[in-house]
């Protein structure tokens, strides 16, 4: 192998991470968009609070399952605290804020909101995780928020900011914080591991909240097919794809794929909620992909150094090394010198 070629090497395998990042990140973004209509479906016959806690239940119950069968490392110190974190963003924060807010908002309202998200956590991953996003991406972020609400609100009515748009402002910022401190916790956890211990973890406060609501009696089997989604990937699949991707990173690239998410959201409503697809529509939907792309392709600064390069300088802390180092080098290559001279 030449020296272009070793060269290359690590510049490849960087390459195929960015791109496998991607992939599982639109994967989980894919599960994810049918949660707000599927949400609109069964908070027609269930208590929103039933339905945003009483799923994290249900999947509370396969985390535990999958823990004792697994029996992976436990959280240390710290780590705690980030699965607490974990925990009041992505499975008490958003799912109990988004089904207040849709018993009365319609899923395009919301939308509006929503898709705002990846920008939101950008911003927490800067703060959190290191990552340096360039100008270009910020532009590119920002255009993809314009080009969501834009798309959303002539997708439907909107009206004055009410208690439901306050909701979903505060679930996402709960979401932000939990996407991207789940991030972080994913790469030293895993990501199965890190939505498992989340979930076991709220199970003391999201079965006495459940326990609190009345049993939908009413529910019809459609409705519990939709409660069944959001407790079995919307609560619980989706975030192993959606870990994974942020953790293989960077978390605010691969966050910036949930700019595509009102897209896919709005195209399942128009099928399970009778909603029309307009030719503003899918101006939207192109004006949205086209600045995910743009996001996605844009540069990420981060802190870590970037690799040695032929002909770089080296830095000057190591050549203004302390006297003690120096001493410890000279010393140990003393014997040898002697020993050769005897030789």
């Amino acid at each position: 192998m030449g020296i272009d070629d070793s060269a290359t090497a690590p510049r490849r395998e960087t390459l195929s991470l960015g791109r496998s990042g991607l992939l599982w990140g639109l994967l989980g973004v894919l599960a994810f968009s049918f949660t707000v209509p599927f949400t609109r479906v069964a908070v027609g016959a269930m208590e929103p609070l039933f339905v945003g806690t009483g799923r994290a239940v249900v999947a509370g119950v396969l985390a535990a399952i999958v823990l004792a069968v697994a029996r992976p490392a436990r959280p240390r110190g710290r780590q705690w605290l980030s699965v607490a974190v974990v925990a009041g963003g992505v499975v008490l924060g958003f799912p109990v804020l988004t089904s207040l807010a849709l018993e009365t908002a319609s899923a395009s309202h919301s939308a509006v909101v929503i898709g705002v998200l990846p920008a939101a956590t950008a911003v927490v991953a800067v703060i959190r995780g290191g990552e340096r996003p360039s100008l270009g991406f910020w532009v590119c972020a920002g255009a993809g928020a314009l080009a969501v609400a834009a798309f959303v609100a002539t997708s439907g009515p909107l009206g004055t900011v009410g208690v439901a748009d306050l909701l979903v402002a505060g679930a996402v910022i709960a979401a932000a914080f939990g996407y991207a401190e789940g991030a972080l916790l994913a790469r030293s956890l895993g990501a199965g591991f890190t939505i498992c211990w989340a979930l076991v973890v709220s199970l003391p406060v999201t079965t006495a909240l459940t326990a609190t609501t009345q049993w939908p009696t009413a529910a019809s089997p459609t409705q519990w097919a939709a409660f069944g989604y959001l407790a079995a990937v919307s609560m619980f699949l989706g975030f192993f794809a959606w870990y994974r991707g942020l953790a293989i990173g960077p978390i605010a690239r691969v966050g910036q794929v949930q700019l595509v998410q009102p897209v896919f959201t709005l195209a399942w409503a128009a099928m399970l909620l009778g909603e029309t697809i307009t030719p503003v529509t899918i101006a939207g939907a192109v004006a949205v992909v086209a600045c995910a792309a743009a996001a996605v392709r844009s540069r990420v600064r981060t802190n870590a150094p970037r690799p040695a390069r032929d002909g770089d300088r080296q830095p000057r802390f190591r050549a203004c090394s302390s006297a003690s180092g120096q001493q410890h080098a000279t010393d140990s290559s003393a014997p040898s010198t002697k020993s050769s001279t005897r030789g």
